[in-house]
């Protein structure tokens, strides 16, 4: 036994992590080495006229390989261009459109509001004038809808029985008569125009007084009914409400509201009445604002 050699183990070799980063620092000292050696030398020793040379000749060996590398990369980079100007004028596009959808959206709320401040300022000028009646309030209202068929014209008015309105109660606009409330809500009001086929209004002719009813007529027009042909009345005359006189049975419509002017008169042999054609000064198809007139009286 003693005789017998004993096998020594091998030395154990370094890991090979630990290799691998020693390996991986010595080439990064040797590059920073060399990397520092380049910089010395090209900026104080006299061989720095020659490094200079040298990096011309790379510089220029190299050129028609950038040349040639700019020429292949060239279509790339100008489709790229093109991709990112035509996504860029898509964008560019897209909001403009809104922008100019928006003004468009803009402009026609101002002029909505335009033609609202307008029909105020004649209700307002009408309030103010000497042909509004005495004993009677304005009351504002904007036009919400419209209902006009073969049978029936009316508008709804966002104001009701909270702001004193109630069935019968005269509406006019900054031009003229419009018509009267005919079903009343809280806050709401529906209003049957004069252009309605059950509208009837006592009026008269302004200049000789002579008297008929206001009742609908053919194309949007109006008709002062019931005038004898002994009367003369002229193109041109002003018609206006004729009110009454009967304090017990008063009219609904306060004497004075205009009407409209005569358009046209007309006579027939066979007829008894004069066909009286008048056009009103409410534009009764456009209404944007009104004023319902409530009476200020005390009523029982």
């Amino acid at each position: 036994m003693l005789a017998s050699s004993v096998q020594r183990s091998k030395p154990t070799p370094y890991p090979s992590k630990a290799r691998s980063a020693l390996i991986r620092r010595t080439v990064v000292v040797a590059l920073v080495l060399v990397a520092l050696t380049l910089i010395t030398i090209s900026f104080r020793s006299p061989t720095a006229g020659a490094l200079h040379d040298l990096q011309g000749a790379g510089s220029t060996a190299l050129r028609p390989f950038q040349i040639a590398a700019t020429r292949v990369a060239q279509p790339f980079r100008d489709a790229y261009d093109y991709l990112d100007g035509l996504t860029s004028a898509k964008s560019e596009n897209a909001r403009l459109k809104k922008q100019n959808q928006q003004l468009r959206s803009q402009i026609l709320l101002n002029a909505a509001k335009a033609q609202q401040y307008d029909a105020l300022a004649k209700l307002d000028h009408y309030e103010r004038g000497p042909t509004f009646p005495n004993d009677y309030r304005a009351v504002n209202a904007r036009v919400i809808t419209f209902q006009t068929g073969p049978f029936s014209h009316t508008i709804a008015i966002d104001a009701g029985s909270s702001s004193g309105l109630r069935v019968n109660t005269p509406v006019v606009s900054g031009d003229g008569l419009v018509g009267r409330v005919s079903n009343v809500f809280h806050d709401t009001a529906i209003v049957t125009l004069l252009t309605d086929q059950d509208s009837f209004v006592a009026a008269r002719d302004l200049r000789n007084g002579v008297r008929g009813g206001i009742k609908e007529g053919p194309g949007g027009t109006l008709e002062l009914a019931d005038v004898p042909k002994k009367f003369a009345v002229k193109r041109g005359d002003e018609i206006v409400t004729d009110g009454t006189r009967n304090a017990r049975y008063p009219d609904i419509y306060p004497y004075g509201i205009p009407i409209g002017r005569v358009s046209s008169v007309g006579v027939t042999d066979t007829a008894t009445f004069l066909q009286v054609q008048v056009q009103p000064f409410a534009n009764l198809g456009s209404l944007d604002a009104v004023a319902a007139l409530v009476s200020t009286k005390h009523r029982r």
